[in-house]
């Protein structure tokens, strides 16, 4: 037992002694090199490494900020030092939203009146995870194709209620052949989904697996061969936000692709609580993701929102976000669901 102790006890000082001499020195050189251990992260060169060691000091400094406001009752969600900490919100941003959306800045497409609907007639809280509507989480790696897993999972939800069957569809098909979007550089869940209903509809995942995270790039369209199991008719655009007919919507349609904006290091190191940071944009969208419920905490209203990060981010892939927050990072700002054929 004082052999493993001992062992254990060193290991961490030998580590910090392979680390660039300014690291070497730093007070928190000890708590880099066990979040490198757990996170696997290995650097090319000694520069990389203090740079990425100044910017993994910079998120601490945020971690440790954001958390003390949720302790002191200041704050409703918490951050943490996840995989993701070693990078800056702008170079993230460029590798994992692929989401290009700016709406102007102008009235609703819905008056105040209809802002208000009676909604007493669907439940307080769904989730339809519950229900076996929802695959699970997946990962979209080192690509900005948000948007054709935001585009799936609608497609999975409604499968599922038209066939009875949850079947996960390929996020590659979209990536490799529909050029009217951007593959790893961005996409729009409309287009896909007027895309898929004009090429004959989505294949499964199985049989058009995803490589895109890996490889960071499009591949070559490879449909010859796979069958299409799901046609898509058309899709449903709801009014730009309107929150009360978002949860309306998801309450008896199923789940609904949204565009967020995720643009801040908040979210990139988000764990746990209902998102709601002090400023975040209804109107530039960068993030594509899924509203797969909702449902409330005390006072406090939110949307359960699957991501596509891998399930090592956030609440195990997931995320509750702001509701009934004047359309909180506009969450309904660019809702739409799919309909099949």
């Amino acid at each position: 037992m004082k052999c493993i102790f001992f062992s254990a006890f060193f290991l961490p000082l030998t580590l910090v002694r392979t680390l660039p001499l300014s690291i070497q020195e730093d007070p928190h050189a000890d708590l880099f090199v066990a979040w490198k251990e757990q996170h696997q992260k290995e650097y090319l060169s000694g520069v990389e490494e203090v740079s990425r060691f100044n910017i993994w000091k910079d998120n601490m400094r945020k971690v440790m900020l954001q958390n003390m406001q949720h302790d002191l009752g200041l704050s409703t969600f918490t951050m943490e030092m996840n995989e993701f900490a070693d990078m800056t919100a702008d170079e993230f941003g460029a590798q994992r939203l692929g989401m290009r959306k700016r709406l102007k800045a102008t009235v609703p497409e819905y008056s105040s009146e209809s802002s208000h609907e009676d909604d007493s007639s669907v439940p307080a809280s769904v989730d339809w995870r519950d229900q076996g509507w929802v695959t699970p989480v997946k990962n979209q790696g080192q690509c900005g194709s948000c948007w054709s897993f935001s585009t799936t999972g609608g497609l999975e939800g409604q499968n599922m209620n038209a066939t009875g069957k949850l079947i996960g569809l390929s996020e590659q098909q979209l990536v490799d052949c529909d050029h009217t979007d951007g593959g790893c550089n961005g996409g729009d869940m409309g287009t896909a989904l007027t895309w898929l209903a004009r090429n004959g509809g989505s294949i499964a995942e199985a049989d058009y697996r995803y490589v895109s995270g890996i490889t960071e790039r499009r591949g070559t369209c490879n449909e010859e061969g796979k069958k299409k199991i799901v046609k898509v008719s058309h899709h449903v655009q709801l009014p730009r936000g309107n929150e009360n007919l978002l949860k309306e919507t998801v309450a008896t349609v199923g789940p609904c692709s949204i565009a967020i904006d995720a643009s801040h290091s908040s979210f990139q190191l988000y764990k746990d609580g209902i998102y709601d940071p002090a400023a975040c944009s209804q109107y530039s969208l960068d993030h594509a993701v899924l509203v797969v419920g909702y449902g409330g905490s005390g006072n406090e209203e939110f949307w359960w929102v699957k991501n596509s990060w891998g399930k090592s981010w956030g609440l195990k892939g997931y995320i509750k976000m702001a509701r009934n927050k004047n359309n909180k990072c506009g969450v309904a700002s660019e809702a739409i669901y799919p309909v099949v054929a």
